[in-house]
């Protein structure tokens, strides 16, 4: 059994149906990479992962539970093994990285202040940030800032992250740095990854799959070597469009 799976999910917006029957398995330890044209869905796929959204139809199953069935307490199990960077990395602007990093653990559990600092340094080391555990928003990088995001979003032993574009608005050696972290983290914390990203070049050096959402639907879904060979239609227009970003 997958990890994570979708069974022909639909959802509508006022009729509009902006997943249209997606259907996907992401297993254990998976670097699953989706990428499409702006508007097909990607980001509201991730949010069904965490019931930001619930299907009009069909089903998301996280680890075999049905998401949208959870009742308060099981909704807030599976909550607590996902982590979800988001493209802005959503950095509170009046604490400290550290503080913010320690701050899903000071409202969701009640670790002792020394369990949550032990636990803040080790996830600041993990993404290579510990010396700037001190330093608010304003005074690091865009980098550091998704970093420390990384950082909040692993903090509570998450085994399932999400990332919801981890490199817009990074510049390419930045942006390489995060492509890294993600690997690494997979690696050596047994963490599962589904990362929404336009940067598609990025992603065929590092997902284990590519999944392409057009119109609403899965359009493909292949390991990057047979992604870029691939003869479906959609996926050539894709690659086409995208060619002045691929080297």
């Amino acid at each position: 059994m997958a990890l994570i799976e979708f069974h022909n999910v639909v959802k509508k917006f006022g009729g509009n149906a902006v997943l249209d029957g997606v259907t996907f398995s992401v297993e254990k330890g998976e670097v699953l990479c989706v990428v499409g044209p702006s508007g097909t869905g990607k980001s509201v796929t991730l949010k069904h992962l965490v019931r930001l959204l619930t299907p009009t139809s069909g089903r998301v199953l996280v680890d075999g539970v049905d998401v949208a069935e959870c009742d308060e307490r099981s909704l807030a199990a599976i909550r607590r093994r996902v982590g979800y960077l988001f493209q802005g990395g959503a950095l509170l602007a009046w604490m400290t990285v550290a503080e913010n990093v320690a701050l899903p653990l000071r409202e969701c559990t009640s670790l002792t202040e020394e369990e949550i600092d032990e636990r803040v340094k080790k996830a600041l080391e993990s993404v290579e940030l510990a010396s700037a555990a001190d330093k608010y928003p304003a005074e690091i990088s865009g980098g550091m800032q998704k970093r420390a995001g990384l950082a909040r979003a692993i903090v509570r032993d998450s085994d399932i992250v999400l990332y919801d574009e981890p490199t817009s608005g990074l510049d390419p050696v930045t942006a390489t740095t995060i492509h890294r972290l993600i690997i690494k983290l997979n690696k050596s914390l047994g963490i599962t990854s589904v990362v929404v990203t336009h940067d598609l070049q990025s992603a065929l050096g590092f997902a284990d799959r590519i999944l392409l959402l057009k119109d609403g639907r899965v359009a493909a879904c292949d390991t990057p070597e047979k992604f870029t060979q691939s003869t479906n239609r959609d996926v050539v227009e894709f690659l086409a469009a995208m060619k002045g970003t691929l080297k």
